[in-house]
């Protein structure tokens, strides 16, 4: 695994320079807005990779809240098997849908939902999945920062204001900030039930993601409706750039994270190691 690495960075850093050539230079440009919305290349796969990873830290906060419990452990692996069924019998059986949500897309993200759950529970211990869980919400952090920063820089030319109090840009302010809660809840508490109150605030604010990606489609908002799906479209060449630049972001998430999470078990490591040489010391006399 360590001889992937160097490569897979290698891979990263040049799929990245090309998505930077297709985003800035190959991109046709929009008629309406011009230059400006080449920004949408980075903004859209920023909050797609985000809402990614703090899916990833929701999975892994309800393993590591069940696991301890046979029988809880049980009802959240049938719990998930019945999301899958029911997301593929909504697809196929229910109609209509709402517009703009194609029935694939909604058996695919069941399935999804279901097939990585069991691939982080075959994968990784209740220990390890914990670490995945800090680690994916450090690195989802980051790229919704991006978000809540390209937003108002392309929001100021096209609306002429900054910011706006708007659901969507609201909701995902207010998801930036329970995650923000949640790294300083494991940074700052030295208590020994942090893990345990991080997975349920980690629990709590994934219910936001939800809110924040249906909003435009519950809400009158301010904010554009969707370019793929609810009705709206996007130029094929347009499209294409998006779903490269989203490829990066995912490679580049999905470096950091794997470099992030090794550094994370070493200090895991270390500290274990330190509190059993702690215990085994001999007491000096006063």
């Amino acid at each position: 695994m360590k001889r992937l690495f160097p490569i897979f960075g290698l891979l990263t850093a040049i799929l990245l320079s090309f998505a930077v050539y297709e985003a800035l230079v190959a991109a046709p440009t929009e008629q309406t807005m011009g230059n400006v919305q080449r920004i949408f290349y980075y903004h859209v796969p920023s909050a797609w990779t985000a809402f990614l990873l703090f899916f990833i830290n929701f999975i892994c906060s309800i393993q590591y809240l069940v696991r301890p419990n046979p029988i809880a452990d049980k009802v959240a692996n049938w719990t998930v098997i019945a999301i899958a069924i029911l997301a593929c019998l909504a697809a196929f059986v229910y109609r209509p849908l709402p517009e703009g949500i194609e029935p694939s897309a909604v058996a695919t993200t069941g399935l999804m939902i279901a097939g990585l759950y069991f691939l982080i529970k075959k994968y990784f211990s209740r220990e390890r999945a914990d670490a995945l869980a800090v680690v994916s919400a450090e690195v989802g952090v980051v790229f919704c920062t991006v978000v809540l920063v390209t937003g108002p820089l392309w929001a100021r030319p096209v609306w002429g204001i900054w910011w706006t109090w708007d659901v969507r840009l609201t909701s995902t302010l207010v998801l930036w900030l329970i995650y923000i809660s949640y790294l300083m809840l494991r940074r700052f508490s030295s208590s020994g039930q942090t893990p345990i109150m991080a997975a349920a605030l980690a629990v709590f604010g994934a219910l936001d993601v939800p809110l924040v990606y249906f909003s435009i489609w519950i809400f009158r908002t301010q904010h554009p409706q969707p370019v793929i799906g609810g009705g709206g479209s996007i130029d094929p060449r347009m499209l294409r750039v998006l779903l490269i630049n989203w490829l990066a972001f995912l490679c580049f998430a999905a470096l950091v994270c794997w470099s992030r999470y090794r550094l994370e078990i070493l200090r895991r490591e270390v500290e274990e190691t330190q509190a059993l040489e702690a215990l085994l010391e001999p007491r000096r006399p006063r």
